[in-house]
């Protein structure tokens, strides 16, 4: 009779266990969210202009505390070394999901070629990640922009 009591109190004991893990937390985002991704076109992000394989890592418990929350590097392709490009505290706008990992950009009229990187969007967030770029604000409202997908 008492490997049944037993038994039964691990049981209970494990239920209890996963109810409060799945219960815990928002049940929002993960903490860290990564997207290694391939810019086609030169693409300015903060003051540099990059192209080729990019790192973008967002960090929710540091936006939480009003840190710097988001980091962009470069990729080497090789051997897959990093290199911190920027590093701010993002803007987050309510967003409906995306299937992929999306950005968005606007032309850049200041340097006459390639684009402007103004937000990026996880994978099923229902958030978006505006960059606080100098260039960005003096935008007008009348520059088109434009939203893509990125394929992996």
């Amino acid at each position: 009779m008492r490997p049944t009591i037993l038994v039964g109190t691990v049981f209970i004991a494990g239920i209890l266990a996963v109810g409060t893990v799945a219960m815990s937390g928002d049940g929002g985002s993960p903490v860290r969210e990564s997207a290694t991704i391939y810019l086609a076109e030169p693409t300015l992000i903060g003051s540099a202009i990059v192209g080729g394989a990019v790192l973008f890592t967002h960090d929710n418990a540091k936006m939480a505390r009003g840190e710097p929350c988001t980091t962009i590097s470069r990729v080497e392709p090789v051997h897959g070394r990093t290199e911190e490009i920027a590093s701010f505290r993002c803007i987050p706008t309510p967003r409906t999901p995306v299937p992929k990992f999306t950005i968005t950009t606007r032309p850049n009229a200041e340097l006459g070629v390639g684009c402007v990187l103004t937000e990026f969007q996880f994978a099923g967030d229902l958030e978006g990640h505006g960059v606080p770029d100098s260039l960005s604000a003096l935008a007008s409202s009348e520059r088109s922009t434009e939203t893509r997908p990125v394929q992996r």
